[in-house]
C-alpha cells in the first residue's frame, strides 16, 4: 500500500519531464492513439511507452487497448486530484502555527 507522499510524488514526477509535458499538450485535443504520439513527438515505441506508464501510474492518463494498440486520454479525476494537489501543497498553512522556538 502506498503512502500519501508516494502517490503525490508520482504525480510531481508525471509532471518533471519535457517529454511528458509535450505527451499531455497532445492529449488536450482529445484521446490519441500510441501510433500518433509515436509520430508526433518523433520517439520510438519503447520511449513513448515508458513515458505513459509514468503517466498513467500518477493518474494523469489513462489508457485504454484497442487491437494492438493503446489509446490514452486524460483523466479528469486524475488532472483535477494534480489541481488540488499543486494548490494545497503551495498554500500555507496557518492552522499549524510557530514553531515552537518562536
Amino acid at each position: 500500500m502506498q503512502t500519501a507522499h508516494q502517490r503525490n510524488a508520482k504525480v510531481f514526477k508525471a509532471l518533471c519531464d519535457e517529454k511528458r509535458l509535450a505527451i499531455l499538450e497532445l492529449l488536450r485535443s482529445g484521446e490519441k492513439c500510441a501510433c500518433v504520439l509515436i509520430e508526433a513527438l518523433g520517439m520510438g515505441q519503447s520511449a513513448v511507452s515508458y513515458h505513459m506508464k509514468i503517466l498513467c501510474e500518477s493518474g494523469i492518463v489513462e489508457s485504454r487497448q484497442e487491437g494492438k494498440w493503446t489509446h490514452y486520454r486524460l483523466s479528469e479525476a486524475g488532472s483535477q486530484y494534480a489541481l488540488e494537489l499543486l494548490k494545497q501543497i503551495t498554500t500555507p498553512d496557518t492552522a499549524q502555527g510557530q514553531c515552537a522556538c518562536c
